[in-house]
């Protein structure tokens, strides 16, 4: 195997047993696409697999879309950073997941409404519905973004290609792993992602944390704060962080759309809780990797630090293995992603200004909407040339999405019709426009804690006033 270091990075080309692990997992992978893509017979099938999936399909498919580039490549970078304050990403998923299991799952079913613009408008009418829409799509296409890096990122590590050609393969892959298969190709492929995320990580923590010379070397090399401390970056930062996770998890529409997709209260649940279990311990392996990588190769490129570390301590085979995993990871969250904002687009939007399309047309307009947000996000991509860093591009999708409907959404669900709608909307266009100025301006507390203070005593206010007398324009 060829090696050589360029500015303190491994740089390493691959071989036949490289290309043997990378050919085998991927053949695997379009068994199960294949089978997918069959069951796929009408537009139901694919925003909800007509509601038959069981608890692994459920869990598959929140994982499926959670753990991508951002839980894998973009832990490893901010590991190598800044430490143990890049575990937010995961523990804060991980936290969602658990209460959307605990709280929000029989509620949501009960309610028979698929999206979340739709149970919006259930409490505050048609205008918070679409401003809801708006925002809640732009936060998620922000989202799609950093696993556009983390692939592009990858492919650049393994085959040496040019940031735009990288970025191209990306989209192209992105819209074939969601095009023909929906949440039954992000379901069944999901399972086998975190059967091979899971393991990989694991392993490749384990392998880290042994050739470093044990937890002692670790803490030889790194003084305690702030390489082991949660909160590495200021308390303000990093707990802003793990909170834009959790309310981020719990207003995505990906997730909601596997709660609906369970045939049981029963398989949802345990879907839920068996990915709350999961996804922090994901998080871990990558951020063992990343310290790794710092204490060796600090002049590295931070977001190659995991596809370089497989490439330099894993044998051949395996390390084809593992880089797939990798780039199925990060494909399949994006695809994940991009489902979502295309479900809101097609049922939100579309169908509202033409409720009577046919099944057919129905299905169509999800594939062309999956087209338009790839090409959205890859010309995102193109102008940003990856210059990022992966996990704040998810912290701000996050923050964006939560706060335009965490509190709308819960008061929606467990206090419907009791706060005037107008303060509803109002509390829905407020709150992310404060996020996203907190992101600009140097507020002194992180935005996200004014957006979500505002969108409380906004509904607060609307509750005093009360709901007017009437049914409210769903």
């Amino acid at each position: 195997m060829e090696t050589r270091q360029i500015k303190g990075c491994l740089y390493m080309g691959l071989t036949s047993l490289h290309l043997v692990g990378i050919v085998i997992t991927f053949a695997l992978v379009c068994m199960v696409g294949v089978y997918s893509g069959k069951q796929v017979k009408n537009s139901k099938d694919f925003s909800v697999s007509s509601y038959r999936s069981g608890p692994f399909m459920v869990m598959g498919t929140i994982l499926g879309t959670m753990v991508g580039g951002s839980s894998t490549i973009g832990t490893a970078q901010m590991a190598f950073l800044f430490g143990f304050s890049a575990w937010w990403f995961t523990l804060g998923s991980g936290i969602g997941c658990l209460l959307i299991a605990l709280f929000l799952i029989k509620p949501l079913r009960d309610s028979k409404l698929e999206t979340i613009p739709r149970l919006i408008s259930s409490s505050y009418g048609r205008t918070a519905g679409i401003t809801a829409t708006a925002f809640i799509s732009v936060g998620t296409f922000i989202n799609v973004v950093p696993q556009f890096f983390a692939s592009t990122v990858l492919l650049s590590s393994m085959f040496s290609l040019e940031f735009r050609i990288a970025a191209t393969v990306t989209a192209l892959l992105i819209t074939l792993y969601v095009f023909f298969g929906g949440v039954w190709g992000t379901g069944l492929i999901g399972i086998m992602k975190t059967v091979l995320t899971f393991s990989a990580m694991i392993v490749l923590g384990a392998a880290a944390i042994a050739v470093s010379g044990g937890i002692r070397g670790y803490t030889a090399f790194f003084p305690s704060y702030p390489w082991f401390s949660l909160f590495g970056r200021g308390v303000n930062t990093d707990l802003a962080s793990g909170f834009s996770l959790l309310v981020g998890i719990l207003t995505s529409q990906i997730y909601f759309q596997a709660v609906f997709s369970a045939r049981s209260f029963e398989a949802a649940r345990t879907g839920a809780l068996v990915s709350s279990l999961l996804a922090p311990l994901i998080g871990l392996g990558g951020i063992m990797v990343g310290l790794h990588m710092r204490m060796h190769f600090p002049e590295m490129n931070p977001a190659q630090a995991l596809p370089m570390f497989i490439l330099h301590y894993i044998p051949p085979f395996f390390s084809g293995v593992l880089l797939f995993t990798l780039l199925l990871v990060t494909i399949a969250s994006g695809a994940g992603l991009t489902l979502g904002v295309s479900t809101i687009l097609n049922r939100d939007i579309f169908l509202r200004l033409r409720p009577s399309t046919s099944e057919k047309t129905s299905l169509m307009m999800y594939r062309v909407c999956i087209v338009a947000v790839t090409l959205a996000a890859l010309a995102v991509g193109l102008i940003a040339r990856g210059e990022v860093l992966i996990l704040n591009w998810g912290y701000l999708a996050l923050g964006i999405r939560g706060s335009t409907v965490c509190f709308p959404l819960l008061t929606a669900i467990f206090m419907k019709q009791r706060i005037s709608p107008s303060y509803g909307t109002a509390a829905i266009i407020v709150s992310p426009l404060i996020v996203i100025l907190g992101y600009i301006l140097p507020f002194t507390l992180n935005g996200l804690y004014l957006g979500l203070a505002a969108s409380l005593m906004l509904l607060t206010i609307g509750y005093l006033k009360g709901h007017p007398n009437g049914e409210i324009q769903d």
